[in-house]
């Protein structure tokens, strides 16, 4: 199994499907597009160009982030960008719940990264990286704001690893 980030980093496990999935639903798209207007006798050169940009478009939109971390870092790439925060000098953390909940952590070095808390949850090693780097920034006294946040979400997590073992185990 090959890694994508540098050695010892932990990375969303679920990432490649959740990408397949978006580059299925981008090539469907395409495909009908060009079939429907194939038998419309209305394709040309210009329009199919317009499906197939269209069609990226939607790759673009449906393609989820790539979570990493590693020791004291934590990080978020997507098609256009990469961001990055020192798990071990956070300043604040927030979470704004709604259709699209997700975290926003901040660094004592100004730099700010969003991402969705489900992938914390789905992947442990993700989780445990970051709770690390969270208890280094109290120890240190950085984490000024948020503490409670992440202690919420850890107990959700702990939640949902315990019922998933009892619903192994047949004692759920």
């Amino acid at each position: 199994m090959r890694r994508s980030g540098p050695p010892g980093s932990a990375g969303d496990r679920h990432w490649r499907g959740s990408a397949r999935f978006a580059v299925s639903c981008a090539l469907l798209f395409c495909a009908l597009c060009l079939l429907v207007d194939w038998d419309a006798r209305s394709l040309t050169v210009p329009r199919a160009l317009l499906w197939v940009t269209l069609s990226a478009a939607v790759c673009g939109v449906l393609l989820p982030q790539r979570v990493s971390a590693g020791p004291g870092w934590l990080a978020v790439r997507t098609p256009w960008r990469r961001r990055m925060v020192r798990t071990d000098a956070l300043v604040s953390v927030w979470q704004y719940d709604g259709v699209s909940s997700h975290l926003v952590l901040r660094d004592a070095d100004g730099r700010r990264l969003e991402l969705d808390p489900r992938v914390l949850t789905a992947n442990p090693l993700l989780w445990h990286e970051l709770d690390t780097g969270v208890r280094r920034s109290t120890e240190r006294g950085t984490l000024r704001q948020g503490a409670d946040v992440l202690e919420r979400l850890g107990h959700r997590i702990d939640d949902e690893a315990l019922q998933a073992v009892l619903r192994a185990s047949g004692l759920s």
